[in-house]
């Protein structure tokens, strides 16, 4: 843990906006404050060819997996946490800001040889780094399922590997040239998307998603949403602060590279996923300790999964749910209510999630007594928190007054 003075020692800040030799003219986000892009990309360029430990936040990965990772991609990684331990056999994962491919690598060899790996960034030196060891990698799996491509975390429908071909053979020189290519990329996302929708199973990142300047932060989260498929999830490793970072702080280029001034707020973390849509939002793991503090501010690493898969209409087929506890009541992320060891009714799309991660352990599916197919259900307000009579649910079971003059024991009466 660090306290401010000792960072300042080596970061330091300016009160002047301006005085970032980072931001010049359009390229910047607005007059007078940080090309978050253009600091970043100059920081992991650098990093890249020399290990930085400023970069770092310890992590414990599983020793298994590094045993066959070269040394220079283990000593170029930079991250605060490890999706990979989340990841399953056989699972298309994608992998945000990629860099020199380390969790890339690990999440090859939990997803096997009938899983998919794909890394993107849009750092050249990084890509390189990470693309030098493929064939090396795969001689020692058995196997090659990892690719690696130059993307845009906020942007996946945008290949700049065949944008950036384009460009080459087509030079901008002028406006008329410069909206031209803008056709061309817009053709490249609509006909070759780099990520298709609805096709990765994991979207991992390991402490990239704060490097994103703020204005294209919507754009990410609906990024991720869009190319997970339906019961999907995101699993994501970044750095949070418990107290909002102040302007000054956002505007130092040191600071935001270096993942603090970009920082999500932790209680705001969650919440950024729950408004893209997802549900099952869940803290995975929280570093105890702060990583650094500045300012007061404390700075350290949250781990969190959420899901793809609440969209539909909402039909009734008589499902019902029980909350096994242990609170007394609990609410979701669609601000269904649930009461601990009540039948709830609930629709067939919130019933089908609950019988699923995560929140099958903590729920009790129950089926209604006569299955109605989902074509002649009916349309349900499920927020309205009602209970499921047990008549709707029961399992059709011999009742026995209506059986009570067949012997169970045969006719000489033993009951």
């Amino acid at each position: 843990m660090s306290d401010l003075n000792v960072i300042n020692q080596d970061v330091p800040t300016t009160g002047d906006p301006q005085a970032s030799s980072c931001c010049g003219g359009s390229s910047c986000e607005d007059q007078g404050q940080l090309n978050v892009d253009q600091a970043v990309r100059d920081r992991y360029a650098d990093a890249a060819q020399e290990k930085e430990q400023a970069l770092c936040c310890p992590v414990d990965y599983d020793a298994q997996y590094l045993k066959i990772i070269p040394e220079e991609i283990i000593e170029r990684d930079y991250g605060c946490g490890d999706p990979s331990k989340y990841v399953k056999p056989g699972e298309t994962v994608l992998d945000l800001g990629s860099g020199g491919g380390k969790i890339c690598y690990i999440t090859s060899q939990v997803v096997g040889e009938a899983g998919r790996v794909i890394g993107v960034d849009c750092n050249d030196v990084m890509l390189d780094l990470a693309r030098k060891y493929q064939p090396e990698m795969a001689q020692k799996m058995g196997y090659s399922n990892v690719e690696f491509h130059k993307g845009k975390i906020q942007d996946l429908k945008l290949d700049l590997d065949a944008f950036e071909k384009h460009l080459k053979e087509n030079p901008v020189t002028t406006s008329a040239g410069w909206m031209q290519a803008q056709e061309v990329a817009d053709q490249l996302r609509s006909e070759q998307p780099l990520i298709p929708d609805n096709t990765v199973d994991v979207v991992v990142s390991n402490c990239v998603l704060n490097l994103v300047g703020k204005q294209d932060r919507r754009q990410l989260f609906s990024e991720i949403f869009r190319v997970l498929k339906r019961g999907g999830r995101a699993v994501i490793s970044d750095i949070t602060c418990d107290e909002t970072v102040p302007d000054e702080l956002q505007n130092d280029p040191t600071l935001w590279s270096g993942c603090i001034s970009g920082a999500f707020r932790e209680d705001e973390f969650l919440s950024v996923f729950e408004e893209a849509g997802f549900y099952g939002c869940t803290i995975l793991a929280r570093q105890s300790e702060p990583w650094v503090v500045v300012e007061g501010i404390e700075f350290r690493s949250l781990t969190i999964e959420a899901y793809k898969g609440k969209e539909g209409p909402c039909l009734d087929r008589k499902q019902a749910v029980v909350y096994n506890g242990p609170w007394k009541a609990v609410i979701d992320d669609d601000g269904h209510k649930l009461v601990r060891g009540k039948r709830m009714a609930v629709c067939d799309k919130t019933f089908q999630i609950y019988s699923q991660n995560p929140y099958q352990k903590d729920i009790t599916s129950i089926a209604p007594f006569e299955n109605i197919e989902l074509e002649n259900a009916a349309e349900y307000n499920c927020h309205a928190g009602s209970i499921r009579s047990a008549r709707e649910t029961k399992q059709g079971k011999t009742d026995l007054n209506n059986t009570a003059s067949e012997s169970c024991c045969g006719t000489d009466g033993c009951c």
